[in-house]
């Protein structure tokens, strides 16, 4: 058969590889460096630095500041208007545009060719052989991976120049895909690179009714959304209906445990998998290498040197982050990479903590500016999505978002606590009794994570969590009116401002009725 042909072949290339990252995690990234420095050495920013000199790892370290997208735009902004030469050589024509989840702004990062088939594509083939090893009994390419992305458009930094692009990191890719890759997916691009979003899925759902969808690939927000409109379409009960032979779904972007409740409704067969990928407009980071386990493989082949930020850090005016060879077990760290984009010593914004180091995997733990820390209680995202997953199953009801912020001490009320606020969209009509699902989520949080239980110890600094059922359509009404709908855009989970879940809760009343 040649779905099984392929199969084997993906693996022969892409197996070996991945045991060289398990087994020589240090000597692929000292040589991933050099080559790296090689490349950037007459661009713009390797004379600077002085990257002709052959620098090891520590005087890269010592010379080459730690930047942020912000402090590292003047650069990338002549990248975007077309000048050659400047993080790495030539002038890449792709842009890969995200919402910048740390502020409100757009970032744009560029894909260059390298980094397309060097990170991008080798880790998609990766994932692919590793799918196919798993699971050889399901023939996964015997049918069609339905993948869901965004759309891309004209640089708006060379409107004389239409070749060059700037879109979702997902629309980059599909635009781009080789043909032996691109035949294995589902739908085609005309309908995949839709720009408007409720069209998209519409038009999506209809093609895709009577295919042969065997694996899932995207961000699980808009995965429900396109799986309810399909059964709907088909007057089914669940996908397994429209779909008997799906049995993978590939998830990124968000973190599955809050989810996994609404896909087992869904997707009620004990013949599905599920395997998360860690991607970014950035890079592509990491991927699950075992079938059994959440963590996630570090990918140190792919085009990206990999140095981490300890906590302490995070605020420092001259961070100074450490080597591989030298982080620690469960402890959280900010990725800083430097690509083969001409991202150098780039401060993503991502935190993740390592649960092995041979090899070295890693979980994400979620962003260095999306944490609840406004009375020292240092929630982070990974608490957050195991206590909503946790309060999710005690209550048999499935969450479709989320979003929680502080509320602060009352200045004219000696007595008043501080505590969080948490909008929550439920998956169905049926709501849970909120006082049940706020209390096991109370549980789960002071469970894992000591500073917050030691404030909420007999509600002395903290208030018990007041949490909020919204309306169906909440989130996605807010996304919209923000002009982030779809793609990899996301409602940021955790924040020390009340900004976004204010306008959550406002956009929730609206949709009631209820605004005076």
């Amino acid at each position: 058969m040649l779905d099984q042909l392929l199969a084997r072949a993906v693996q022969w290339s892409s197996l070996p590889r991945i045991t060289r990252v398990q087994e020589q995690p240090d000597v692929l990234q000292a040589r991933l460096l050099a080559h790296l420095l090689r490349r950037a050495q007459g661009t713009e920013w390797g004379r600077r630095y002085g990257y002709r000199e052959q620098l090891s790892a520590a005087e890269f370290g010592r010379r080459v500041p730690v930047s942020t997208y912000e402090q590292l735009y003047p650069e990338l902004e002549k990248v975007l208007r077309g000048q050659p030469d400047v993080l790495w050589p030539g002038c890449p024509l792709w842009f890969a545009k995200s919402s910048g989840t740390t502020n409100a702004r757009s970032k744009y990062i560029p894909v260059t060719p390298e980094a397309l088939q060097e990170c991008h594509y080798r880790a998609g083939r990766d994932m692919l052989a590793l799918s196919t090893h798993f699971y050889p009994q399901e023939r996964l390419l015997a049918g069609k991976t339905l993948s869901l992305g965004g759309a891309h458009g004209p640089n708006p930094f060379r409107p004389q120049e239409p070749a060059s692009q700037v879109g979702d990191v997902s629309a980059v890719i599909m635009a781009q895909l080789p043909g032996w890759a691109e035949g294995l997916r589902t739908p085609p691009l005309p309908l995949a690179l839709l720009s408007e979003w409720e069209e998209k899925i519409e038009r999506i759902a209809q093609h895709v009714l009577r295919q042969d969808v065997r694996v899932l690939a995207g961000v699980p927000t808009w995965m429900v959304v396109l799986l309810r409109r399909v059964v709907a379409l088909a007057g089914a009960e669940h996908i397994t209906q429209v779909w008997p032979q799906l049995r993978l779904f590939l998830h990124g972007a968000v973190a599955f445990g809050p989810y996994r409740e609404l896909f087992r409704q869904l997707i009620p067969d004990a013949r599905m998998r599920y395997l998360e990928i860690y991607n970014a407009s950035e890079g592509y980071f990491a991927l699950q290498d075992q079938p059994d386990s959440e963590d996630l493989l570090l990918l140190l082949d792919h085009g990206i040197y990999y140095e981490f930020l300890p906590a302490d850090q995070w605020d420092a005016p001259d961070p100074r982050p450490i080597p591989l060879a030298e982080v620690e077990l469960n402890r959280p760290y900010a990725l800083v990479i430097s690509t083969n984009a001409g991202l150098w010593r780039y401060l993503v914004g991502d935190t993740v903590r390592f649960t092995s180091r041979a090899p070295y995997r890693v979980r994400i733990t979620g962003r260095t500016k999306h944490f609840l820390n406004a009375f020292g209680e240092e929630v982070v995202i990974e608490n957050a999505e195991a206590a909503v997953a946790a309060a999710s199953q005690a209550t048999g009801v499935a969450v479709r978002d989320f979003t929680a912020a502080p509320v602060w001490f009352a200045a004219d009320n000696a007595a008043s606590r501080g505590g969080h606020e948490w909008a929550v969209e439920f998956a169905s009509a049926a709501r849970p009794d909120l006082a049940h699902f706020g209390a096991v989520l109370d549980a789960k949080l002071s469970e894992l994570n000591s500073d917050y239980a030691a404030k909420r110890h007999r509600s002395l600094a903290l208030a018990p969590p007041r949490v909020h059922a919204v309306p169906a359509g909440t989130f996605e009404a807010w996304l919209a009116g923000q002009g982030k709908l779809g793609g990899q855009h996301k409602v940021p989970r955790l924040l020390n401002s009340r900004d976004v879940l204010d306008a959550v809760l406002q956009t929730a009343a609206q949709l009631v009725g209820q605004v005076p």
